[in-house]
């Protein structure tokens, strides 16, 4: 069998393994660019009346306090601080408290947004449980897209589709390249007409020219999504060690687990010093790395591991919506634990960062966004018209046999 009718059957049944999960996650992709404007649009509340707005904004760590002093059964382990975009509303992630008399063991929600004015919960939910009707209609499609709402398992199955289509990516640019023997010239042009669609023809012309064309335009954004996916999901297991050979990491954080009988509700150091702490930290890192501090925007607790993390955004960061610049801190001593910079630091760190940065849209503004909302659905209508072109030959084929 020849190379090419080998890259052919190669194509054939990539494509229709990987069909149905890259039509689920071109589509998902698409809303998931919108993901904080479609959200706060399903959840917006009532509007802030005139006599709150008189008021000066609740600190975070007030607004904290009022929210598990509102919910005595459970624990605030993390925190916006800030405002979500256009609303007066900011943001926790609540959990069943793991110790003391108010000791609880499951809820019907893990996240409240809250009146940053008054401490009002007007919100709750439990993130992704679309049971709960259109509150969770974006955090089931970025379950969706991220593990087929499957948890870990779904996760490995993407990964494996991502590995496959990333081959796939190779092997459809290279069936693109014309193998006929004439000369240069006829070559070259051959190659330059699968860059068109031939409306006036036939419809699997049509159908056929979509698929290819909208392959060839659309090629360097699905390579990089295939290889994004693929750092997401399978990243220490196939992408990490790949690309090591050729780029150098930072050494893997670990972060040894706290005994269960040693779990606390609350850090030892407290929130509010934790966190005066983790930004001094912050400060120091800024003038050994020489990068600015442009926002301090969540801040959370991880009984488990008896940790405070400070997320920030920094000019390390190309991300233009939340920064990942991040810093560890022993809930018990304060001492620096560890810290994770996006940029800078090692090749491949800034390598994969700036791959998913890519992948969600958080970089050079709407323009992207929409750029990478139509890229969703490319990747449907080539997903689509390849299945189309499928059938038709097999088809074609079984009657064949049955003339036979």
């Amino acid at each position: 069998m020849k190379i090419r009718q080998k890259l052919v059957l190669l194509h054939r049944y990539f494509g229709l393994v990987m069909a149905g999960f890259l039509i689920i996650t071109g589509l998902t992709g698409s809303l998931l660019v919108w993901y904080q404007e479609i959200d706060l649009w399903i959840n917006q509340a009532e509007p802030t009346p005139e006599a709150d707005l008189a008021l000066s904004p609740l600190s975070p760590f007030d607004l904290r306090d009022r929210v598990e002093h509102a919910l005595p059964d459970m624990q605030v382990n993390w925190m916006l601080l800030k405002s979500l975009p256009d609303t007066n509303l900011t943001l926790f992630f609540v959990e069943p408290k793991t110790t003391g008399a108010n000791k609880a063991t499951q809820s019907a929600f893990n996240e409240v947004f809250v009146n940053r004015y008054t401490g009002e919960i007007v919100g709750k939910r439990n993130w992704g449980d679309i049971t709960q009707g259109w509150t969770n209609f974006m955090p089931f499609v970025y379950r969706l897209h991220q593990s087929l709402t499957l948890g870990q398992t779904g996760t490995y199955i993407l990964g494996a589709i991502s590995l496959l289509w990333l081959i796939d990516c190779f092997t459809g640019l290279m069936l693109t390249f014309p193998h006929s023997k004439n000369k240069d010239k006829s070559r070259l042009k051959k190659w330059t007409g699968f860059w068109k669609v031939r409306w006036a023809a036939t419809s699997y012309k049509i159908t056929f020219d979509l698929h290819t064309a909208l392959s060839l335009w659309a090629w360097l954004l699905l390579a990089m999504f295939a290889l994004s996916s693929l750092s997401m999901t399978l990243y220490s297991e196939v992408y990490r060690p790949v690309v090591s050979n050729i780029l150098t990491f930072s050494a893997p954080k670990t972060a040894l687990p706290v005994p269960p009988g040693e779990l606390k509700d609350r850090p030892e150091i407290g929130w509010q010093n934790g966190y005066a702490i983790a930004r001094e930290l912050l400060a120091q890192l800024s003038q050994t790395y020489d990068f600015t501090v442009i926002e301090h925007e969540r801040f959370a607790y991880y009984p488990d591991q008896n940790t405070l993390k400070l997320m920030a955004r920094t000019s390390l960061d190309a991300n233009d919506t939340f920064g990942q610049t991040w810093v560890f801190v022993d809930a018990s001593t304060g001492l620096l634990k560890t810290y994770s910079l996006p940029t800078g630091v090692a090749a491949g760190d800034t390598f994969t960062y700036w791959l998913t940065t890519l992948h969600i849209a958080r970089i050079w503004g709407l323009p992207y966004r929409i750029l990478v909302t139509l890229t969703g659905l490319f990747l449907t209508v080539v997903t689509l018209t390849g299945l189309m072109i499928w059938w038709r030959k097999h088809k074609a084929k079984q009657q064949r046999s049955i003339k036979k």
